[in-house]
């Protein structure tokens, strides 16, 4: 959060150089490859049926600085905008429509070059790379064109590496634990994005209007996820890692009941031969119906989704309360995630990935209308919020574990950002019509007009993904 380790191919002292290749690359993270498991897969050595692996965790705690990065710029980020740089709701539509969207650009895109080069870590570091370099361009940013370009280039990063990411965590997981591994992962990028809003609201508490220092607290987490990740995540290779269980299972299947197992004959003169190539990843092995039904319903879902800053806007407004505390929004939804994560992970493993996806959008449907209420209070805010935060803990990791649930492993990462670009897509146009909205109808009714339309949508997508994401028994072997 494993069933007693069986013994393992390839460790004798004749194991060639490429199976000693794959079982240090696992013991790094605690595992090796196993006959069984899915192909790619690494299963942590030395863990319970609840235990995640070490992978996992680091992830997870590079995700939280980045984390703590972001969401210290995102929670001033909406009231920065509008009240320092005076956009209207209209203008501010189309700057978290980019800040919502345009990462999709490159999530196809991060995927392709994580499959391709079977190195979904430097992929990753990539796209973390690029985001770090973005603090330090924030901190000598000035008007609404400088800020738009360097939000621009921030989303572009965190599009690179959100799938070679996911592809690493779905690699070394064993199928059965895969909602838990993403619920553990997202609980630990959630305490990031919860610590991110507290550092800015101390930052602002302390020195009123000094968002500089929000900036440069930022770029010091991102370094340090950066170097994180570089120093210390193991570098899987997912599809090298298939095609060696899949021939360790053949081996397997073909030795003798009992008895000492066959030894390979080698040439009379000059080395053994290499190891069979590994076969390019293809689109192809997307063109699945279950899978097409999984990112319809994301971008379905998705572009009814309000972005996170109009949602915190529209109970700014209502209830009128000081600028200093706004941060503590993020903050609230943030700490409902965090508590929610792994439960709703493991929930999805024994009820069914899909299920729990359109469930946690009924919950969005109670947040958007306690938000749209005329009047409030702390207690339909804290209501709210705590909605917003099920919904994310129910549908962020859940959808990047059904998604790799229906995917080959040589094409995993392709697959995930398939799912993640149609989804951003759509909530960059989400973010565009609400804007539209609010300024034609007004706050309330313009929340009560979306809320409406994912009710509906939400009784469509759980017809359109019945049947899909149901749970995983332990030690089932997922094909790739």
């Amino acid at each position: 959060m494993y069933l007693s380790e069986r013994p393992r191919t390839g460790s004798g002292p004749q194991a060639s150089a490429p199976e000693r290749e794959g079982r240090l690359g696992g013991d790094l993270q605690g595992g090796g490859h196993e006959p069984g498991d899915r192909q790619g897969d690494v299963r942590p050595r030395g863990r319970g049926r609840r235990g995640v692996g070490g992978t996992v965790v680091l992830l997870g705690l590079v995700s939280l600085l980045t984390d703590v990065s972001s969401e210290s710029v995102s929670a001033v980020l909406p009231l920065y905008l509008t009240a320092v740089l005076g956009l209207s709701p209209l203008a501010y539509g189309f700057v978290d429509g980019l800040y919502q969207g345009v990462s999709a650009l490159v999530r196809i895109l991060g995927g392709w070059l994580s499959d391709r080069a079977d190195r979904p870590k430097w992929v990753a570091f990539a796209g973390y790379g690029l985001s770090a370099v973005t603090k330090v361009f924030l901190l000598l940013a000035q008007g609404l064109g400088a800020v738009t370009t360097v939000i621009t280039l921030d989303r572009l990063g965190k599009g690179l590496r959100t799938a070679p990411r996911d592809a690493i965590i779905a690699a070394s997981t064993p199928p059965h634990a895969l909602g838990r591994a993403f619920g553990v992962h997202r609980a630990l990028d959630t305490t990031g994005a919860a610590i991110g809003p507290l550092l800015a609201f101390a930052i602002l508490w302390f020195v009123p209007g000094d968002y500089r220092g929000v900036f440069l607290a930022s770029l010091a987490a991102a370094v340090l996820g950066l170097a994180l990740l570089g120093l210390m995540v193991p570098d899987l290779r997912p599809r090298r890692g298939a095609a060696t269980t899949r021939a360790a299972s053949g081996a397997a299947a073909a030795a003798p009941a009992s008895g000492p197992a066959p030894t390979a004959p080698t040439a009379p003169d000059g080395p053994s031969p290499g190891p069979a190539p590994l076969a390019t990843p293809s689109w192809r092995s997307l063109r699945d119906r279950s899978f097409a039904r999984v990112v319809l319903a994301s971008g379905v879902l998705g572009v009814l989704t309000i972005s996170d800053g109009f949602l915190y806007l529209s109970l700014q407004q209502r209830d009128s309360f000081a600028a200093t505390w706004f941060p503590l929004l993020f903050v609230g939804t943030n700490v409902a995630y965090l508590a929610l994560a792994v439960p709703f992970g493991r929930l999805s493993d024994r009820l069914g990935r899909a299920r729990v996806l359109v469930g946690g959008h009924v919950l969005l449907v109670g947040a958007y209308l306690l938000a749209a209420l005329p009047s409030g209070g702390l207690g339909l805010t804290i209501g709210c919020l705590v909605a917003l935060g099920a919904f994310y803990a129910a549908t962020d990791g859940v959808l990047a574990a059904l998604t790799s649930q229906l995917v080959p492993a040589g094409a995993r990462a392709r697959g995930i950002a398939t799912a993640q670009t149609v989804q951003a897509l759509a909530r960059f146009g989400s973010s565009l019509v609400f804007g539209a909205l609010w300024t034609g109808l007004g706050r309330g009714p313009a929340v009560v007009a979306v809320a409406a339309a994912l009710a509906v949508a939400v009784v469509a997508c759980g017809w359109l993904l019945r049947g899909l994401g149901g749970s995983t028994p332990a030690g089932s072997e997922v094909a790739a």
